[in-house]
């Protein structure tokens, strides 16, 4: 249970304890967090939007949703965007991404992030997207710590370090088990989620040398966005 508990406390502002002791094994329970997650903001949505207009409803669920996870995932996206997208060195790259500042890249993603979130969420009439854009954007992450880091330093590091294929692939059959009970709409997403995770890796690799922290941030919300917004389109 140690290791539920630290997937929980890293993704949420859930006030748990767990042991000093912190184990690669805590990846496998991403995808939980994130079904966890999903069934507050499937609460959430079924109130809001019966007590409010549907604007309202959709711009507290988007913000309890970062509320959930102390915008932890939205700081990385945005110094994801500053570091990804600045014309300058791989290695100024780095500096920037440990840049406590945010810088224009990272504000003007951040906005466009919320913004179109905001939209997905306000146009989708299913619960279905609330229930797997959590899944997988931890799912994702989970998928994005096999690529190469890039320094050998920080929390992404610390929890890459004694990663095993074992823990990745539970992570992935649980989560792909789950999606497919949403049939052809939860394979398509499960697909989505797998395209948008490689192509951020893959960016990331070529612009900065690897992965860090920050990019697992973005990787998340990039695949949320994207599962909400196929739910908008299809359901």
């Amino acid at each position: 249970m140690n290791d539920f508990f630290t997937a929980l406390a890293l993704l949420t502002i859930a006030p748990v304890r767990f042991g000093e002791k912190i184990s690669a094994r805590a990846y496998a329970y991403f995808p939980l967090v994130g079904l966890l997650i999903g069934v507050v903001l499937v609460a959430a949505q079924f109130l809001l939007t019966r007590a409010l207009p549907n604007l309202i409803a959709a711009a507290l669920v988007v913000t309890l949703w970062g509320a959930l996870t102390g915008a932890l995932h939205l700081d990385g996206f945005s110094d994801a965007c500053d570091g990804l997208f600045a014309t300058t060195t791989r290695e100024r790259r780095l500096e920037i991404l440990r840049d406590v500042h945010l810088g224009a890249f990272g504000a003007t993603g951040l906005i466009l992030l919320l913004i179109v979130k905001f939209a997905a969420v306000a146009s989708t009439t299913s619960f279905a997207p609330f229930w797997l854009a959590p899944i997988l954007g931890r799912w994702a992450m989970v998928y994005a710590v096999t690529f190469p880091l890039a320094r050998n330093e920080g929390m992404a590091a610390l929890f890459r370090a004694g990663l095993t294929r074992r823990v990745v692939f539970a992570a992935t059959l649980c989560t792909a088990l789950v999606a497919a009970l949403w049939g052809a709409f939860g394979v398509i997403a499960f697909g989505i989620a797998f395209g948008i995770a490689t192509g951020i890796a893959r960016l990331a690799q070529n612009r900065l040398g690897g992965l860090t922290g920050d990019i697992y941030g973005m990787i998340c919300e990039s695949v949320e966005v994207g599962v909400l917004i196929l739910g908008g389109v299809t359901l």
